[in-house]
């Protein structure tokens, strides 16, 4: 279940952090770069494909055998993936698109979820069981 559901979520993350991404370089780039937003929408979507990637790569590490012992891990790194990204990029867009300063104080929340998720998959490969 968490395989199918991390690379389920990654894949629609990697997808919506293409298509913003395109988006944001083609039909919005004279509004981003008018109201100096241009890199905030960039990097909103950088991290959104990096750690849609992050989370595929969980599932992936979650159907290995040795893996059973990390499970809790994995899949506390699987949810601060997908919530960092939501809050990260989802705050750092709307930041962009709106100029609503108090959102880019909302950002950093979504960091340090997306840090705690590299941590969380350091645990887990720690305590994964090696192979035979």
């Amino acid at each position: 279940m968490l395989t199918r559901i991390c690379i389920a979520a990654g894949a629609v993350l990697g997808g919506l952090g293409v298509a913003a991404g395109a988006f944001g370089a083609h039909g919005l780039r004279s509004f981003l770069e008018a109201a100096g937003q241009a890199a905030n929408w960039e990097t909103a979507f950088r991290y959104c494909l990096v750690h849609a990637l992050a989370l595929v790569v969980t599932g992936l590490v979650a159907a290995v055998p040795g893996a059973v012992a990390a499970r809790p891990q994995l899949a506390a790194a699987a949810w601060c993936f997908a919530g960092g990204t939501l809050i990260f990029s989802g705050c750092l867009a709307a930041l962009a698109l709106s100029g609503v300063r108090v959102l880019g104080a909302i950002v950093p929340i979504g960091g340090t979820l997306l840090i705690a998720g590299w941590v969380l998959l350091a645990i887990a490969a720690w305590r994964m069981t090696p192979p035979a």
